[in-house]
């Protein structure tokens, strides 16, 4: 359990806009978790939902009828029947449930360098390796799950400034290439995108592995130095800026030392959205992002939000399942609404940064609901 929050058991009926959700879309998106639960279950992290028990109500959702005219009924039953429901209640009042959005970019690339595509998306070095609590160096700060393995000796990885400026070219790590730094800075923060070759054809890349530094919000420092106000930062007023200032878009997207790498990725079903890191497609609208280290891959949270999300004109409530994560995904009660492909998606989760509730649904003991 988080220092930061403790879990408070409540009931369905106190879920606003329960009885008016789409549940047969939600048990549809848990499916999806349910097929890899099956193969491959996940791990139970720190807040405490049980994998197991989890699993265990995906094999049950796996076995539900979900065609004909009480589908949704069916749906509403599953839940209600399978899961307990829990608020989080942070510690603090500071500590207020907040919620974001994120997005799948489409943007142009190119296969090879050219005068036109002269920056370079990086594939995982093999000297990146995971860490965790057991195998971290003591002098290593306890933030990063990612260290250099040199020999067999862990040390701190090579930071955004360090990799765009040369200290890993030579290595063959190029991926696709761009036209600049800033499209693949927010490549970064979402995670994936959709890649548009200069024939037309697609292709898709994904998370796979980061440096370990701590994510740093520009968006933040662009605010300390008045730059922008809390009122008007959003993801495209940020990208306004750095567009705005080309003399000095290296340096503040280099405070921010965090560095993702990709891999280029085969898409099982490409007409939903990236396959994240918990190794499913997303779903639009119903996959949320969530701190991994507290958070159990493939939970049903209910997000509520106080004010509408861009394009809408009622608060949000739905009921999304933890399928990704993220380097500004830190705390329990902190998600990351995936919203979609290419620009229109992008203009909506750029906008949205709303104090939320969530409402954890731990799944019952034992090989059946009791």
């Amino acid at each position: 359990m988080s220092s930061l929050a403790r879990m408070v058991k409540t009931e369905f009926s106190i879920l606003k806009g329960w009885l008016e959700e789409d549940h047969l879309a939600a048990l549809s998106c848990f499916r999806v978790s349910a097929r890899r639960m099956a193969t491959k279950p996940y791990s139970t992290k720190k807040l405490g939902v049980s994998a197991e028990n989890l699993a265990k109500a995906g094999a049950a959702a796996l076995d539900i009828e979900i065609d004909g005219p009480s589908c949704g009924q069916k749906a509403k039953q599953f839940f209600e029947t399978w899961f307990v429901p829990h608020q989080i209640e942070p510690i603090s009042s500071s500590d207020r449930g907040f919620v974001t959005g994120y997005f799948e970019p489409e943007i142009s690339a190119s296969p090879v360098k050219t005068d036109k595509f002269k920056y370079p998306i990086l594939k995982r070095p093999v000297d990146l390796v995971a860490i965790d609590d057991d195998t971290r160096p003591q002098d290593m700060d306890p933030s990063f799950f990612f260290a250099k393995n040199e020999n067999g000796v862990l040390s701190e990885y090579y930071d955004r400034k360090q990799i765009e400026t040369g200290v890993l070219d030579g290595k063959g790590l190029e991926l696709f290439w761009f036209e600049n730094r800033i499209d693949i800075f927010f490549i970064h923060i979402q995670g994936s995108a959709r890649l548009v070759m200069p024939d037309g054809s697609v292709r898709r890349i994904s998370y796979n592995g980061k440096t370990g530094h701590e994510f740093t919000a520009i968006g933040k420092i662009l605010i300390e130095q008045g730059a922008l106000t809390l009122d008007n930062v959003t993801m495209q007023s940020i990208r306004k800026w750095l567009e705005d200032h080309p003399d000095s878009a290296d340096e503040l997207m280099w405070k921010n030392r965090s560095y993702i790498f990709f891999t280029e990725v085969s898409h099982p079903e490409p007409q939903m959205g990236p396959v994240a890191a918990a190794g499913v497609p997303l779903t639009p609208g119903r996959s949320l992002a969530v701190d991994h280290r507290l958070q159990t891959f493939g939970t049903p949270i209910w997000v509520s939000t106080d004010k509408p999300i861009p394009g809408s004109t009622k608060a949000f409530e739905r009921l999304m399942i933890a399928q990704d994560t993220g380097s500004a995904i830190v705390g329990p009660a902190r998600g990351d609404l995936f919203i979609g492909t290419g620009f229109e998606a992008g203009q909506i989760a750029g906008g949205i940064k709303n104090t939320a509730d969530f409402i954890v649904f731990v799944p019952k003991s034992g090989t059946h609901a009791q």
